[in-house]
Order: C-alpha cells, then structure tokens, then sequence
C-alpha cells in the first residue's frame, strides 16, 4: 500500500542520515588524531632540543649535529602540516556537514509532514463518500417502505381518505428525500474520484519527487565531502616533501672530514713525540746512563704502588644481624630453593643456605625461643577473616611500627588539612567584621566551632597513636638488645654452637660485641611472655605430605623428612611458602613445592 511505501522511504531516508553523521564522526575521530600526533611530534622535537647554556650547545658546531637539529626544526614544520590537515577537515567537512545534516533532517520532515498530510485528505475524502453513500442507501429504503405503506393504505376501504392522503404525502416526502441524498453522493463520487486521481498523479508523485531530490542530493554531498577527505590531505603533501628535501639536505651536508678535523683541533695536545731510548751498556765499567723517559716511568711506578694498600674490608656482620632479627618478626624472605631433581634425600639442594647445624645445648634452645616467641605468637594473632584490632597489635611488631606510623602520618596531615580550613575562616570572619555589608561574621562561628572539635579529636588520635608507636619502637629496641645479649651469653658458654653464632661473626670470623652477664638476658623475655601468652593458636586449614626432604636452617623454617604427614596452618600466600604444624610446639615454613597440600576447610585444629 502507499502507506507501506512512506514507511520504507522513512526509514531508508533515516538510514541515509544515519550514515552522513557516521561519516562526520569518523572524520573528527581522524582530524583528533592528527592533532595529536602533531602534538606528540612537536613535544618530540622539543624534547631533544638543545638546552640554553649547556654543553650541548657545544656539540652542534659539528656537521653531523647541526644535520640533527635541522631535522628536529624541520619535523616542528612536519607537526604543523598535520594541524592543517585537522583544521582543514574541520571547517569543510565536519562543520559544513554537520550543518547540512540539519538541514536535511528539517527537509525530511517536510515532505513527510506533507505526505501524511495527503493521506490523511485523500482518507478523509473517503469517509466523506461512504457517510453520504450510505445516507443514500438509508434514504431510498426509507422511500420505499413509505410507498409501499401508501399502497397498502389505498387499497384498503376501511382508511379513511385523510389517512390515505397522509400516507401519499409521506411517501412524497420519503421519495424527495431520496432524490436529494442521490444528487449529494453523486456530487462527492466525483468529488472524491477528482481528489483521488490528484492525490495519486500529482500529490504524492510530486512528494516522492522531492524525497528522491533529496536523498540524490544527500548522496553527492558525501562523495563531494569524500574527494574533500582526500584533496586536503594532498595539499599539504608538497609541503611535508618539502620538509623531508630539506631533512635530506642537511643529511648530506654532515661532513666527516671537517667534524673529524674539529676534533682534531679541540683536543690535540701540540707536544712533541718522545726521543730514542738510549742503549744501556751493562758490559763496560762505566756509569750508566739512564735515559729520561726511564727515569719518568719509574716515578710513575713508584706513585702508583701505594694504591694497592688501600682501606681494610669494612665489616658487613651488624647488617647481617639486622636483617636476621627482622627474620624473626616475619616469614622468610629468601625465595624457596626449587624441589629436588630426584625424591632421595642427598639431592635435596639448600641453595644460599648454612651448613646443616649440630644439635644446639639446651640452653641456646631456651635462649632462641625466648627472643623468636613473639614471632610465633604475632603470627598467631592474626585472625582469618574480619577487619583488625585499632593499635594493629594483630600484626609483627615491625609491621605494626609501620602501619603506626602511617596513621599518624594520615592523622597530622588531616590536622593540618582542617587547620587551613580555620585559617581561612577566621580570615574571612576578620574581613566580615571590617565590612559587614560582605556577609555576618557571626555565620562562620558554628564552623569555626566545629573544626576547633575536629583538630581536638585528631590530636588526640595522634596521641594515642604515638604512644602505641612509641611502645612498639621501645619493645623493638629491647628485643634487639635482647638478642644481642642472649649472643654473647652463648659465645661465652657454649662450644658446641659455632654454625649458630655465624650470624653474631663478621665475614673474617672475629667478634666485635663486648660479653655480658646471663642475667642481662632473662630481662625482657618475661615482657614477651606476659603480652602473647594468652594467644590463641591458628586452626589447622588442611594437612600436606612432605614429597622431599627439607632441612630447615633458617629462622622461621622448620625441616621435614619425606613422606611425613603434617598439618597446614597458612597457605602460600604468593612468596612461595607454607606454614605446617607438626605439634603444638613446633611449627615454622617450608617451600610449598617441598609439599603437596589438602585442604580441608572443615578441619579443626590440632
């Protein structure tokens, strides 16, 4: 139907439209782009532009540099073609179709607008016709009943003459009324016959023609602006070739020859080239001669010996102690040594690691689980799952000097922060009482209040913060001095623990810390003992099978032997170990590839 057809030429119309702003994007897509490359050439060229007053400026009396900055100004120029290249599609493509893409959207409009509006005349017509066709029809019925109700009435002798005359006249009546409604609907027949041919050859042909003007219309315009796409970029084609005839140019004009005679000239000396060694005759008894380049070289040789006598090797084992106590607080830090190329236990490699250790005494057992219990105990402390306690006493005493530290950082700049605040209310306050037509400077006293509250209660946070700070730095310098008296106790007493106190030895193997008294050591394990004994111990997560064998040498590890059972209480967290039980009394590291682990996250502890 012709309405159907409005609605296919609507949509391909739309369609058309649809593609004309696809076009404009992708033109200001490409005219962004060229901006930005330009931008990024221009920052290129500046970037190894020579620097004022320095040593560069310098270089560029050489050929070759004067070639390079040449290439450099001439890329600026490069830039530049390439913003033309942007503005140019800007202004005859993008805004010149941008505003014809209005207009033909306001055209289309138009001719739809005057379609529909044929349409709905041509219906309206119709409607017209069929009212007065079916008038008609209820006219002539209404005609005959009436005729045949007269003849009735005159036939029969029982009606009165009055009653027969009335029924003639109705029917007259009927008859007339009849006749006109045939005059009306054959005046709207030819009436809406006439409307009808208009309608169909001459309206909508002349509105399906301005429709097919437009689209033809819209059709060249996005070839036009297509050859315009290509024309702009061939214009400043000259140009860039331009800019490369002369990146070329200053190509050939680099010179070899005189760079390298600049350098010549900058930095030949002008000395004469040393005489002949004179022969020295050791064969007749007379004095020797020594020539002069001989006797310079010995001088040399003579002022060159003492540099082989240089400072001692400085001695690196308090680095190594430091780093050891920080072993104590954390889990190791050394990457785990790769599983073993076969199951037996000779080929299990230590990597870095000491020497396998002798049993320890008893007493250097005590001594070692007095200054690594808080380790064991912090670790113990950190519950899996929920949000930790406000001092982080949840965490190693080094990492919660840490965490402390940053919150009073975060508190001290909050402070400073709601300072400023008060700062430049009370300057806007000062210059509400010198011009009180400004504002009342009663306004601001409520917020004045409020940030003198604000800075009170995080000086008070900070407070309290720097005194948990201050606890954990005191209690990190006891059990430094701790370990460093529990060390002397056991390089005075013990024999049987030289791998052990390797770590106490300066690389050469001599001491340096004074001896002290075992009583000196006793001192701060009980503060120790005091804070961590009524932790609980973490619960067991799953067991693991020891698939090698592993001597565990270093603080916080624990050594397996293969095909032991153990029970897991930490994953491997991403650094490559594990943490197992074996009691409740030893537990530490030890590589998760040494281990195959099943959890188990029903598992109670042990």
């Amino acid at each position: 139907s012709l309405q159907d057809q409005f609605d296919n030429l609507e949509k391909h119309t739309q369609w058309g439209i649809d593609v004309l702003e696809k076009f404009i994007k992708f033109v200001k897509e490409r005219t962004e782009i060229e901006l930005s490359y330009a931008k990024q050439l221009r920052n290129l060229s500046k970037k190894y532009q020579p620097k004022k007053n320095s040593k560069e400026e310098e270089e560029y009396r050489y050929t070759s540099a004067r070639a390079f900055l040449a290439t450099l100004n001439e890329m600026n120029d490069y830039a530049g073609q390439h913003e033309v290249i942007s503005e140019n599609m800007t202004s005859l493509i993008t805004g010149e179709l941008t505003r014809y893409v209005q207009e033909l959207k306001q055209e289309r409009k138009s001719h739809f607008h005057d379609g529909r509006k044929a349409q709905q005349h041509i219906e309206t017509c119709w409607k017209q016709l069929e009212a007065s066709k079916r008038r008609f029809e209820r006219d002539c019925k209404e005609a005959d009943r009436a005729q045949q109700y007269f003849e009735k009435m005159d036939a029969d002798i029982n009606v009165t003459k009055a009653d027969v005359e009335k029924a003639r006249q109705q029917a007259q009546l009927r008859h007339q009324m009849a006749e006109d409604s045939k005059a009306e609907y054959s005046s709207t027949l030819q009436k809406f016959n006439s409307e009808q041919h208009d309608h169909y050859y001459t309206h909508i042909p002349h509105i399906f023609q301005k429709i097919q003007e437009m689209e033809e219309r819209r059709i060249v315009r996005i070839g036009e602006s297509m050859k315009t796409f290509a024309e702009v970029d061939r214009q400043v084609i000259p140009i860039i070739g331009k800019c490369l005839d002369e990146i070329t140019k200053a190509a050939e004009s680099i010179d070899h020859k005189n760079d390298s005679q600049l350098v010549i000239e900058a930095f030949k000396s002008g000395f004469e080239p040393p005489g002949d060694v004179d022969f020295e005759d050791f064969t007749q008894p007379m004095k020797r001669t020594i020539s002069e380049s001989s006797l310079s070289n010995s001088r040399a040789d003579g002022k060159s010996e003492p540099k082989f006598g240089g400072k001692s090797k400085g001695k690196l084992w308090p680095f190594i102690k430091k780093n050891k106590l920080m072993s104590l607080l954390t889990s190791p830090h050394q990457p785990p040594p790769p599983p073993p190329a076969s199951a037996s236990p000779s080929a299990v490699p230590n990597g870095p690691q000491s020497p396998k250790q002798q049993k320890e005494p008893l007493s250097h057992r005590f001594n070692e689980f007095m200054t690594s219990k808080p380790k064991i105990h912090c670790f113990r402390s950190l519950k899996r799952g929920g949000a930790g306690p406000e001092d982080f006493s949840n965490l190693p005493p080094e990492q919660r000097r840490k965490k402390l530290q940053q919150k009073v950082d975060e508190l001290n700049r909050d402070i400073q922060k709601e300072m400023d605040q008060r700062d430049a209310l009370t300057k806007m306050k000062d210059v509400y009482i010198k011009n009180p037509q400004m504002g009342d400077a009663a306004s601001v006293d409520h917020r004045l209040a409020e940030l003198g509250q604000n800075i009170e209660k995080l000086q008070l946070e900070v407070q309290k913060f720097e005194g948990w700070l201050a606890e954990v730095e005191g209690r990190l310098s006891m059990r430094s001095e701790a370990r460093r008296q529990s060390g002397l106790y056991e390089a005075q007493n013990t024999s049987a623990v030289n791998s052990c106190a390797q770590d106490r030895e300066s690389p050469d193997g001599s001491y340096t810390e004074e001896q002290s008294q075992e009583t000196e050591m006793k001192v701060p394990a009980t503060d120790f003992d005091d804070e961590f004994d009524d932790e609980e111990p973490l619960p067991t997560i799953g067991t693991c099978k020891a698939l090698y064998t592993f001597e565990g040498q270093n603080e916080g590890t624990i050594s397996v032997a293969e095909g032991e059972m153990l029970y897991v209480i930490e994953e491997d967290k991403g650094d490559g170990w594990t943490r197992i039980r074996r009691n409740e009394d030893e537990e530490g590291y030890v590589p998760t590839s040494y281990v195959e682990v099943y959890l188990d996250k029903n598992a109670k502890g042990a």
